[in-house]
């Protein structure tokens, strides 16, 4: 509702006045307030907002119109009535007739002539007796005498409308004439109201309460830590300054890497979305969208796998279900697979899961299931018909329970009937190829014809891909390209199905649309390099592209699944809002099942995903961990985004706008060189030689805009621009895919470069996430209330090092690549930028790591301790130290919502990864760099657990790897040296309780740290034989005997290089 001045004249300065009607109107500071002009109301037409603002009160007992004369016909015009109060006004027309329907707040109705139909009218619509009342002496408070109004409304059923004015609800209240003019329909709150205009996300900041103490905390550590290492500099252990030289060096590494970790929480944040707001903007009929189809854009799913037979078909199919039924349009939806390894059983795993799909998806959407993995829902504890409403459910579960088992099955048996095809089919052409020799030469003797033993599909073609017995042109990096339309881009509109379609299921006014689905192994051929998995990304990307060119991608590994079905809602209302055309990926935290209660390994990993990639969405955003990610196409694609700003300073403390777009000068780095405004100038030598690909660039970018609905929303798009259906499939098309997934389509190209997942580092997604914020965009973090995804982790201890290994390596790789932070742009913020850089050099704390858990053995060995005395300053600095450290731990617990134990075990396997994982990692780095020698480690499979009725048998399991022998040594090591250290201080005749205290204490929160390593060496609870702990304590006595006798304790005492 906007009000303007009458005037022309115009003034310099305004101010606002609100009058008692609710509307601002804009007064001038030189006007007095009795001279104010008048003010006219584009919505009520022109009437004056304080001299004649009249409304239609409501008929209660207290407040009846009043009419001069007797009788109650129709009232007489207020300039007839003798009667009539003075501050009556003429009332305007009102209804069909001339005569007014409205009544002012204390006078009567009238009409221009006196009297009319239409004051009868009037008088029916504000009788009492329309709407029975009671007395008004029953509606009386009885404490103070005033009338109940809310008495009133509530035995009534009246209502007071908007403020004071009573709005009518007759159809024709508001008709402008008899032909039905503007207004002829009934009057609502909305028609009169503009709707407000909704965002469909908002941070959520972290209460000053926590937020405040914490930061200063991180304050008062460095200050304390600062002043540590300045005291521990100014006094040296003269008696041993080979300790006191290790210990130093170990604790500036300790704070500077402390630093950088703890640098990039100052701002942690939580956020928050709206998908009413999304279903209202995108999904609801409007004047755009009359029908109430869903203007969302398109998404393209992809599921990454390589080998079926480690990783599972049933996982993978019922990861493929859970994403088939999520909830999002079902024809704006396409998911892909891609098989590295070019299996048949992959392939016709896919076909069964397909085949299922027909019911297990309108079963989920009939019953509102969730998770939407078979799998992990039958698995769930609990009842099943909690919450659920429908008669027939039990029955439908119940069907589709033996549906599933019968899946399982068949998904199961594949492998071997594969094998048993292929023998079948191979016999038969045997027998063929006998027979045809037999024919052309029937007096010679026949043999065995030469014949290659191939694969074979079900309907008796060779496969394409990979054989179960290896040939040319068909092995496991030797195949052609493979695409396979499984499910066909369903119907634009809504398909519902009938009593009839289903001979068990009743699917009545359900959807039983299936989304898109394609399987596609990328070809593959001895002697190109096919960069794993980032390679097969990039192939998606392509093939994706010319099939269903969705704007954003999300990608999983075949072992995570869906289980928030409205979790792809929660991303769209991020990058769909003000802003998000800046954001170049979402983010989702990985969540585990299958993890012992104990987390003994750390495998949920809540520390980093809930503390310090919460804290990085308060920065420039979250990085890129691998899975469970929704990117922006075109932010994928290398280009930079639509604005962005320079952080220049020696912190980044001045923020400057910059125009991304523009053509950065000479000197400029590579990283930042923008694309050409149009593509298909670079096309080829950018993206390659498919023109179809290329004109797919310009669609996905317009079609990843968000709505323009707001002034404040740039480089938007119309609502309604996404109605059209999608044209569908043909031969051309799907030859094109085929083409843009050979081996040899990114020669010459800048895939892997700066275009799709980055090449050259076994941690591909660190990288290709810091080249996006490299390049100015945002990502964001998206901590759903109920789990997004979920997949598995490694729970044997030694599958949990070697994972640990390889993103270690990769970290290596990153310190020593073009790709470490220290020259990054300057469009990535300061504490962005830390912690990247921290990325690259948390494997190296390794080195410093394994000689501080030594420290303590040595100084139980030497009789010495890193400080010359357990000096009061020393002990106040280290208790000052420890205290902030807890204090810090409980605030980060009470802001990123993690537990104290997951905390503890968090630190107990940093320390048992950085001697063993992340030294072998920077080892083998350094080994590269200098002398490109390329290491492996490997390891060597035990037998398998007795117990197969565990589920966490696995984590019982002992296999034997390398990576165990720096914690077992300093294990070894520190129990040796506390036997010796105790010896030598009870044989001492002076004995040096002080030395004996410090570097036992070390030693024990050294080996406190190694129990859950020590505990899994150890197997099953009560498995462990006897002549371990027998042997360990004659090994730990034998040796300290012999360390007395080699070097038996004096009865000196010294101290500052001076013997007592």
């Amino acid at each position: 509702m906007s009000s303007s001045w009458s005037s022309a004249s115009k003034t310099p300065v305004n101010s606002t006045r609100r009058p008692w009607s609710g509307r601002l109107p804009s007064i001038s500071n030189d006007v007095d307030v009795d001279d104010e002009p008048e003010f006219t109301s584009t919505m009520s037409g022109g009437g004056s907002d304080y001299a004649n603002y009249t409304v239609l009160m409501p008929p209660t007992p207290d407040n009846q119109p009043y009419s001069v004369g007797g009788g109650g016909g129709g009232a007489p015009s207020s300039a007839s009535a003798g009667g009539s109060k003075p501050d009556d006004l003429p009332l305007p027309p009102y209804g069909p007739s001339a005569s007014s329907k409205l009544v002012n707040r204390r006078g009567g109705a009238g009409a221009d002539d006196g009297v009319g139909g239409g004051s009868g009218k009037m008088d029916r619509r504000l009788s009492t007796a329309r709407v029975p009342a009671p007395s008004k002496s029953l509606l009386v408070r009885s404490q103070t005498g005033d009338f109940d109004h809310n008495r009133w409304l509530f035995e009534t059923k009246g209502t007071y409308g908007i403020g004071n004015a009573y709005w009518p609800q007759d159809s024709n209240a508001y008709a402008d004439d008899e032909d039905g003019g503007v207004g002829s329909g009934p009057v609502k709150m909305e028609d009169l109201v503009d709707k407000p205009w909704k965002p469909l996300s908002r941070k959520v900041p972290i209460p000053p309460g926590i937020l405040s103490p914490y930061r200063l905390l991180v304050l008062v550590r460095f200050i304390s830590l600062f002043l540590f290492l300045i005291w521990r500099v100014t006094n040296p252990n003269l008696d041993a300054l080979w300790l006191w030289g290790i210990s130093i060096v170990c604790e500036f590494w300790f704070a500077f890497s402390w630093l950088l970790d703890q640098m990039p929480k100052l701002n942690p944040i939580n956020r928050a979305v709206d998908l009413s707001a999304l279903r209202e903007k995108f999904e609801s009929a409007t004047t755009s969208n009359p029908t109430g189809r869903s203007d969302l854009p398109g998404l393209d799913v992809f599921i990454s796998t390589a080998d079926p037979y480690k990783e599972p078909p049933l996982t993978t199919a019922n990861s493929l279900l859970s994403i088939l039924g999520t909830e999002y349009p079902v024809e704006k939806l396409f998911v892909y697979i891609s098989d590295d390894g070019g299996a048949l059983l992959t392939f016709e795993a896919m076909a069964e899961a397909c085949e299922f799909a027909k019911v297990w998806v309108p079963f989920c959407r009939k019953h509102s299931i969730e998770p939407r993995n078979p799998d992990a829902y039958f698995n769930q504890k609990g009842d099943p018909t909690k919450g659920k409403k429908r008669p027939d459910f039990v029955k439908d579960r119940r069907w589709i329970k033996r549906e599933y088992d019968e899946f399982k099955v068949r998904i199961n048996g594949l492998a071997d009937l594969v094998r048993r095809r292929a023998n079948a089919m191979n016999a038969r052409e045997r027998k063929i190829a006998r027979d045809k020799a037999a024919a052309a030469s029937s007096d010679a003797p026949v043999a065995d014809a030469p014949t290659v033993k191939g694969t074979w599909m079900a309907d008796g073609t060779h496969w394409p891909g990979t054989w179960l017995d290896s040939a040319p042109d068909h092995g496991k990096g030797d195949h052609a390209s493979i695409v396979q339309v499984m499910i066909k881009n369903p119907h634009y509109d809504v398909v519902h199905g009938d009593a009839g379609s289903h001979p068990y299921l009743d699917f009545t006014g359900v959807d039983v649309r299936i989304p898109m689905f394609v399987y596609l192994s990328r070809e593959k051929r001895p002697g190109y390099d096919h960069n794993k998995k980032a390679g097969a990304m990039n192939a998606m990307v392509r093939a994706s592209a010319i099939l269903s060119n969705g704007p954003f991608m999300l990608n999983f590994d075949c072992d995570h699944y869906i289980y928030n079905c409205m979790a792809i809602r929660e991303a769209m209302c991020y990058m769909l809002d003000r802003g998000g055309d800046r954001i170049c990926y979402i983010q989702f935290p990985q969540r585990f099942e299958g993890i012992d209660p104990s987390d003994r390994y750390a495998n949920h990993n809540t520390v980093f995903f809930d503390g310090n990639m919460r804290a990085l969405d308060g920065l420039q955003g979250p990085m890129y961990v691998g899975t469970g990610c929704l990117f922006r196409r075109y932010a994928v694609y290398g280009f930079n985004p639509p604005r962005t700003n320079e952080y220049r300073g020696i912190y980044g403390q001045v923020k400057v706008p910059i125009d991304p777009h523009g053509h950065s000068g000479p000197g400029a780095a590579e990283e930042l060189r923008p694309l050409s405004v149009h593509p298909d100038h670079e096309a080829p030598q950018r993206f390659g030689k498919s023109k179809m690909f290329s004109e797919t660039i310009a669609v996905a970018e317009y079609q990843g805009r968000p709505l323009q609905d707001h002034p404040s929303v740039q480089n938007g798009r119309p609502p309604g621009a996404l109605l059209m259906p999608r044209p569908p499939l043909d031969a051309a098309t799907v030859a094109e895919s085929v083409a843009v997934i050979s081996c040899w389509y990114e020669d010459g190209t800048e895939w892997g470069l700066r275009v799709g997942w980055i090449y050259g580092s076994v941690t591909e997604d660190v990288v290709t996430g810091y080249r996006m914020h490299n390049r100015g965009w945002r990502s964001v973090y998206c901590i759903t209330r109920r789990d997004a995804f979920r997949g598995t982790a490694p729970i044997n201890l030694t599958d949990r090092l070697h994972q640990v290994l390889r993103w270690a390596t990769g970290s290596v790789e990153i310190f020593f690549s073009k790709n470490n932070a220290l020259l990054a742009s300057q469009r990535l913020k300061f504490l962005q930028r830390l912690s990247y850089l921290n990325v690259g050099i948390y494997p190296f704390t390794s080195l410093f790591l394994i000689m501080y858990c030594l420290l303590p053995a040595l100084s139980l060995f030497s009789g010495q301790f890193i400080v010359a005395t357990l000096d009061p300053t020393f002990l106040c600095y280290l208790l000052l130290i420890t205290i902030t450290l807890m204090l810090l731990c409980l605030l980060e617990v009470k802001w990123s919502g993690i537990g104290l134990e997951e905390w503890w075990r968090n630190e107990q396997f940093w320390v048992i990864g950085g001697t063993s994982a992340h030294l072998a990692a920077v080892l083998q780095g350094l080994l590269k760099v200098i002398a490109g020698i390329e290491i492996s480690f490997t390891l060597t499979a035990k037998a398998a657990a007795d117990d197969d009725d565990d589920p966490f048998a696995e984590l019982y399991l002992v296999k034997w790897t390398s990576l165990f022998i720096p914690p077992l040594a300093v294990i070894g090591i520190n129990i040796i040296a506390l036997v010796v250290g105790v010896s030598r201080t009870v044989y001492a005749e002076i004995p040096q309780y002080s030395k004996l205290l410090g570097g036992g204490f070390f030693s024990f929160w050294v080996l406190a740290h190694y129990y859950p390593f020590a505990k899994g060496l150890m197997g099953r609870r009560g498995r462990t034989p006897t002549l371990v702990y027998v042997w360990a304590g004659l090994i730990s006595i034998t040796v300290s005997l012999l360390w007395i006798t080699i070097s038996p304790p004096d009865d000196r005492i010294t101290q500052g290089g001076v013997d007592v």
